[in-house]
């Protein structure tokens, strides 16, 4: 890869690395690491909308949250719990942003949110509720030491590689390529487009630790232009943004995919909350024991 293209895409995960993250090899089933790894990701995203963070910085907190989990070497959900890497991610990109945020008011965040059930709406977090909850000078203390220590793990787990390439300028790249903008309905695919991009950050497939950039935003496009109805060249233009047919249908296949993967995760655990402790998941796994019998 050239020198100059290098800081537009990221280290993928390989086949081994997703079959075998270090959760399953402690007897997580898949299906619960999923539904852990989303919920804490989706914790994530509230706490960056309370502090008022930009987009950018939490679909990249959400990346070094979702790289924790993977391969062999990576975090367990028995050791470490989603909430805690999800705070500790947030702290740690935004540390290296110029958006940096205190301890203090990472911590907050996250214990207010805590405090609102299973259920949270982005829309209708308060932040105002947020910066007047209390927390005791003790737990801050507590809290603030994890902290430190969490995202300490997270950079040794990474090989303190914080990189993260997003495809969201790519995109607005790729409809300017595509003279798209001097189409009546630009401003809907546009903003479609990015929502399918922001949508598969919480992907079950991982799909932004599988695929480029370049093709995340090519698949947005591609399917973006089909439900808006906006013509496409006819000639293979993904091919120009190197993407092939294979990979853009699976992309569009598993971008699709994400709204029934959310809506089973809300039917399947029916107002009860997703365990983001390493003492919930525990307790999970006891229910589940004795359910088997």
């Amino acid at each position: 890869m050239a020198p100059e293209t290098k800081h537009l895409a990221n280290p993928l995960a390989s086949v081994e690395q997703l079959a075998s993250s270090g959760s399953q090899l402690d007897g997580i089933p898949s299906d619960l690491e999923d539904s852990v790894r989303f919920a804490g990701a989706r914790l994530l995203q509230c706490a960056g909308i309370l502090l008022k963070l930009p987009q950018q910085i939490i679909a990249q907190a959400i990346l070094i949250f979702t790289r924790f989990w993977v391969g062999s070497e990576g975090g367990s959900m028995r050791d470490y719990g989603a909430e805690e890497v999800s705070s500790a991610s947030l702290y740690l990109i935004a540390k290296l942003s110029p958006y940096p945020k205190s301890p203090r008011s990472i911590i907050n965040i996250y214990v207010y949110l805590g405090s609102l059930g299973p259920y949270v709406v982005p829309a209708k977090l308060s932040k105002r509720d947020a910066d007047i909850f209390y927390l005791s000078e003790e737990n801050y203390q507590e809290k603030s030491k994890r902290l430190m220590f969490v995202e300490a793990h997270i950079l040794r787990i990474l090989g303190f590689q914080t990189h993260v390439a997003l495809p969201h300028t790519l995109l607005i790249n790729y409809l300017q390529t595509l003279d798209i903008f001097q189409h009546p309905s630009s401003s809907e695919l546009a903003k479609r487009a990015m929502a399918h991009l922001n949508t598969a950050l919480l992907s079950p497939q991982l799909l932004y630790l599988t695929h480029q950039p370049s093709s995340l935003a090519t698949a947005a496009i591609y399917l973006a232009a089909r439900e808006v109805g906006v013509k496409l060249p006819q000639e293979e233009w993904w091919e120009v943004f190197d993407t092939d047919r294979e990979e853009l249908g699976f992309l569009v296949v598993g971008m699709l995919s994400v709204e029934g993967f959310v809506k089973e995760e809300f039917e399947t655990w029916d107002k009860r909350s997703v365990p983001l402790t390493v003492d919930g998941v525990e307790t999970q796994l006891e229910l589940r024991k004795g359910a088997d019998g």
